[in-house]
């Protein structure tokens, strides 16, 4: 899972991400409120931990315009004022968990945790087509079938049988399985594209993975 974090103070935005990263969890930082904005409305992220006293604009203010552009990512508040009437604003404007600094290791990572849970729940088992595709082995089957994927052909497969028959394009695939940081370039996607068909192929699936040229891809089942 990706996390977005939006935290001015650089070295608690560092340690915060070291920490997600112990426990698997890929993060990209922001430092101020509009730019965390702009990220936070890509979709590419699965929780937003969103610091109150942001240069640019604050916290409450990102909340609110995420919340209003239809969003439904969750995020998780922190801030040093922990006063009740902060706490409330933040909860109201749609913060889906408001914690207080300083604030313990474990307690962060049990509230991501609990925020991601209903994600994990709901992707443990993928089906499309004839493909079954399980979170926890990374195996995907079809019929009698089955092959294991790598990490990253997993979540460019999850992407694709989320989004269904949606479009995907190149560039939002680069940003949610590479980051914003990430040097990735459309080859990058190619070549994972052509490992997933290889298997598709393998499996004897009837789903196939289109190209739609000049834009991207998206999932197809034949007749």
């Amino acid at each position: 899972m990706r996390v977005l974090i939006v935290e001015d103070e650089v070295r608690l935005a560092e340690t915060l991400r070291d920490l997600l990263e112990l426990e698997r969890y890929t993060a990209d930082i922001c430092h101020d409120g509009e730019s965390g904005l702009d990220n936070a409305l890509s979709d590419i992220y699965d929780l937003v931990i969103l610091d109150v006293m942001l240069p640019k604009k604050d916290g409450f203010s990102v909340l609110r315009a995420l919340r209003q552009a239809g969003k439904t990512v969750p995020v998780l508040m922190l801030s040093a004022r922990s006063e009740l009437a902060d706490r409330v604003e933040g909860l109201d404007c749609g913060a889906d968990y408001y914690l207080t600094k300083p604030f313990e290791p474990k307690e962060l990572l049990a509230c991501v945790r609990m925020l991601t849970r209903r994600q994990q729940r709901a992707s443990q088992n993928l089906e499309y087509g004839d493909l079954r595709l399980e979170t926890d082995t990374f195996q995907l089957s079809c019929g009698e079938r089955s092959v294991r994927l790598s990490r990253k052909e997993f979540d460019m497969l999850e992407l694709l049988m989320r989004s269904r028959e949606m479009v995907l394009t190149k560039e939002n695939l680069i940003l949610k399985l590479w980051g914003y940081e990430s040097d990735a370039e459309d080859n990058n996607v190619e070549v994972y594209i052509s490992f997933l068909r290889k298997k598709l192929d393998y499996l004897h699936s009837k789903v196939k993975i289109r190209t739609i040229r000049m834009v991207g891809y998206r999932l197809e089942q034949e007749t």
